[in-house]
């Protein structure tokens, strides 16, 4: 492709305006934890069989994320990661995880 200003990444058409504009994405303001709706899973689906915690339904800024994310995995001792509204925390931690989200706040259903 000789003109890559104009290279979408492979998208041909959509009648969506923000497809082709990534900038114009912003970031949702954090809500509070009482207004939150967390769902806390166990997976393994494409890790090799190892099992990790997932914590689904984080509404808010990617920092606030990291930050929440940074604190279940400091707390369950273990490494994870933290994007796009998911916490993903090493290990088999549910009931830890529940129980760490509700003593700051949170609601969690299963």
């Amino acid at each position: 492709m000789s003109n890559k200003k104009n290279y979408t990444g492979g998208l041909v058409y959509s009648t969506n305006p923000i497809a082709l504009n990534e900038e114009t994405q912003e970031e949702l303001e954090t809500l509070i934890p009482s207004m939150q709706r967390l769902k806390v899973k166990l997976d393994t689906k494409q890790r090799a069989g190892k099992v990790v915690t997932l914590v689904e339904g984080f509404i808010g800024k990617n920092e606030d994320l990291e930050t929440l994310g940074k604190m279940l995995k400091t707390k369950c001792g273990t490494g994870g990661s933290a994007k796009d509204g998911i916490i993903l925390v090493q290990g088999d931690y549910k009931t830890k995880v529940i129980q760490l989200l509700q003593v700051v706040g949170y609601n969690v259903k299963l």
